[in-house]
């Protein structure tokens, strides 16, 4: 009895001395636990063999109901107890802080700047830390992407910003010191550039504003067919110069938009085909299908790979063979159409399709509520 209070003494003394974390809560929660059924069990028998016994037997006595060897044998039965809760608590709590200690670990290089850590997990952990690793797993992929594509896109934005700014300030400079002399060509010529910068800055304001949510939009009740056709009148030059010739199948669809942007997102779909499918067959359609009103473009142009559709919506992605910047694109034209699809609740698709083109399809709810 004595050899069994000394260890109860001790490893309750080393539960007190364990670090306030997780792993000791449980070991000792198990200790808690264990005792208390001993304790219960104890007086419960105690209780038993000394009031209750005599009152159902009353013809038996014996004053040596609980003897020095039952005592013992409890003491032994509360150590052995108390040991397996102890290896139980403390195998329970492996199992449950080892996945947080690694996805604390992996969060704090992630917050020092290093998106590239990961949560580990071992084998055997149960489905919740399992849940929790491959999530903050996907975040800290996402956010690694987010990065990538930050730094990409300083990059990029600045590649777009130089080529118009140095033309610019060459010609400006030209003038300066009489290498150029001044003309209404020049003249117009240097609007155009300033003109491409301050689309350019638009592009990107409103790229901006949509991944912040922040994209004002002002609803009207509108037919996505008259749509179509206005920006395809505003383009008949482009088209002409172009060499394209326009087929249309606009069918009338209501719906509560904003015109501006829509008609932004149309002429951004439009002036792609001018840029990279000329001397090419381009076919409008609009129309209504159960979930959604669509505009789609398709030209008959040289189209993208298939593992480049993929791409496509992201900024200043350009193809290599077909896209590039002498086309005179800025790489937002099909990002933009698609944040203005996804702030009125829609999306921008790539349809597969045989035949050699692309076909761009803009899906908007048939009702849309502003979005606050």
């Amino acid at each position: 009895m004595v050899c069994s209070s000394v260890f109860v003494a001790l490893v309750i003394d080393w539960t007190i001395h364990m670090a306030s974390n997780l792993n000791s809560r449980i070991v000792r929660a198990m200790i808690a636990l264990t005792m208390l059924a001993f304790v219960v069990v104890y007086f419960g028998l105690s209780a038993y063999f000394f009031f209750i016994y005599d009152w159902l037997y009353p013809e038996f006595t014996d004053d040596e109901i609980l003897r020095t060897g039952d005592v013992v044998t409890l003491g032994l039965l509360l150590g052995i107890g108390i040991l397996t809760a102890s290896l139980l608590g403390w195998v329970l709590a492996r199992r449950i802080v080892d996945p947080l200690k690694s996805v604390g670990a992996a969060a704090r290089k992630v917050a020092n700047g290093d998106f590239s850590a990961r949560a580990s997990l071992s084998r055997g952990n149960f489905g919740e830390a399992s849940d929790l690793v491959n999530d903050f797993n996907q975040m800290a992929g996402r956010l690694q992407r987010a990065e990538a594509e930050l730094k990409y896109s300083n990059s990029a934005i600045a590649h777009e910003l130089r080529t118009p700014l140095t033309i610019l300030r060459g010609r400006l400079q030209g003038l300066l010191d009489g290498a150029f002399a001044p003309s209404p060509e020049l003249y117009g010529r240097l609007i155009n550039h300033v003109d491409d910068l301050s689309a350019i800055v638009e592009e990107l304001r409103t790229l901006a504003l949509s991944n912040a949510g922040q994209l004002d939009l002002q609803y009207s009740s509108l037919d996505l067919a008259m749509e179509a056709k206005a920006a395809l009148a505003s383009l008949e030059d482009h088209f002409a110069a172009a060499g394209i010739t326009v087929t249309r199948q606009l069918s009338s669809g209501i719906l509560s938009a904003d015109q501006s942007r829509l008609r932004q997102a149309f002429v951004a779909v439009l002036e792609n085909c001018c840029r990279y499918a000329p001397q090419s067959t381009v076919h409008v359609k609009t129309g209504v299908n159960e979930q959604h009103v669509f505009f789609r473009c398709t030209d008959t142009g040289p189209g993208l790979p298939e593992e480049s559709r993929a791409r496509a919506f992201e900024r200043f992605w350009r193809a290599d063979d077909s896209r590039g910047r002498s086309r005179g694109g800025s790489g937002l034209g099909l990002p933009i159409v698609k944040a203005i699809a996804q702030a009125h609740g829609g999306e921008a698709v790539i349809l597969p399709g045989k035949e050699p083109g692309l076909t761009v399809e803009i899906r908007l709810p048939r009702q849309v509520s502003p979005i606050v």
